[in-house]
């Protein structure tokens, strides 16, 4: 094997935390212009706005490359693999405390909740609410994403000893990684298709979505595979990633591509398997191409202005805008007792996001950071052991 290149830790790529924010923005303007009906609208406007759901693609496809990156760090660079127990226990304390806080609030303060039922409660706070069809609660309709991701939080280190095995093979694992993921999400489609599962409620679970974690995990292996000297093949990455114009041209032109209705209809009428299908995969290649020049590559001046102070501070609250702005979008309507599809997009954005990122930055400083100082690692005596924790450490709780 060849030796390390000197960046071959896990050190934080900043500018990630601007993508983060790129797709919850994205999943703001979905949620709008349906509010609005612009999305239902004869407006070309409209037509993209019902495909900004691409930001939940760009989620999944971070998660697996963020989530999966230290696992492939410890096989390529022979150390022992991350301990699952602590991964679970970190990925809890990031994600539950602030969307606990998120359902208390909305069940409670929503009119359009009461009453809330024991088993409303129940399902939104364990985050099973899409294993039953028409459980989500106002405010709550996006949280489908987080119960989707917590599976595959769970599954993680299981997949990580199925995909890494014992030796470091980054041409093999990649390959398996992405087959994997089409694969499952393929039959998944198929049996929708089929008619054995329900298009209403299966496009929610993970396997629909596993080519995307797995779009996200196979990028993270040839990451690895890079920084750590091993994947000479795979260079035209680096390249491909010093051009970031290139790239999201691409992402741009697969988004236009999906607003036409090739992938379902605009509202919330259930699309065909097909329709379906296409979407996945159209959306796989735009939630890539965002990443790509951003993850890959050398230091471009795009990434300085991404990984600067505000993107990275967006990027800490943009978990909280995630959570709060659907109870924003809907208090809005109630306190200035506007009817539902009035229009008015471009105001209701604004103000969804301005009163999102409050309850964001509210979130982050008394609910998330507290968290995550509590459950950071104490210092090690031995310097080296004490390095490789807090790469390990930055790069596992990066998402």
């Amino acid at each position: 094997m060849s030796a390390p290149t000197p960046d071959h830790d896990l050190r934080r790529l900043p500018a990630l935390d601007a993508v983060r924010v790129i797709g919850a923005l994205a999943v703001v303007g979905h949620h709008v212009g349906f509010a609005t009906g612009a999305n239902t609208g004869d407006s070309g406007l409209g037509s993209w706005l019902s495909r900004l759901d691409v930001g939940v693609a760009v989620f999944f496809v971070l998660s697996g490359f963020l989530l999966f990156r230290p696992y492939a760090h410890s096989s390529a660079t022979g150390q022992r693999s991350p301990s699952a127990r602590r991964y679970l226990w970190r990925r809890a304390t990031r994600i539950l405390p602030a969307y606990w806080l998120t359902v208390v609030v909305c069940l409670l303060v929503l009119p359009q909740n009461q009453p809330a039922s024991a088993g409303d409660w129940w399902r939104h706070l364990t985050l099973t609410q899409i294993y039953e069809p028409r459980q989500l609660r106002h405010g709550l309709s996006q949280t489908w994403s987080l119960a989707t991701e917590a599976t595959f939080y769970l599954l993680l280190p299981l997949l990580a000893v199925l995909l890494m095995r014992r030796r470091w093979r980054p041409g093999r694992s990649t390959v398996l990684i992405v087959a994997a993921g089409l694969a499952i999400t393929a039959g998944w489609v198929a049996l929708m298709g089929s008619g054995l599962l329900d298009l209403g409620l299966h496009t929610m679970w993970l396997p629909s979505y596993a080519g995307w974690f797995g779009a996200g995990m196979a990028l993270a292996t040839v990451h690895v595979s890079l920084r750590t000297g091993t994947g000479h093949r795979w260079r035209w990455l680096d390249d491909l990633g010093a051009a970031p114009l290139a790239c999201w041209s691409v992402a741009l032109a697969a988004l236009a591509v999906a607003t036409t209705p090739i992938v379902g209809p605009r509202d919330l009428a259930e699309p065909t398997a097909a329709e379906f299908g296409l979407k996945m995969a159209l959306y796989a290649l735009v939630a890539v191409m965002v990443v790509l020049p951003v993850a890959f590559g050398p230091a471009t001046r795009t990434k300085a202005v991404l990984g600067g102070a505000v993107g990275r501070w967006l990027g800490r609250v943009s978990y909280g805008l995630f959570l709060w702005h659907p109870f924003v979008l809907e208090g809005v309507y109630i306190v200035g007792d506007r009817p539902n599809f009035s229009g008015d997009t471009g105001e209701i954005f604004v103000l969804t996001v301005a009163g999102g990122l409050v309850l964001a930055a509210i979130s982050y400083y008394a609910v998330e950071r507290p968290f995550q100082r509590w459950n950071a690692p104490r210092p090690r005596r031995r310097g080296s052991t004490r390095e490789n924790q807090s790469t390990v450490t930055a790069a596992t709780a990066a998402n």
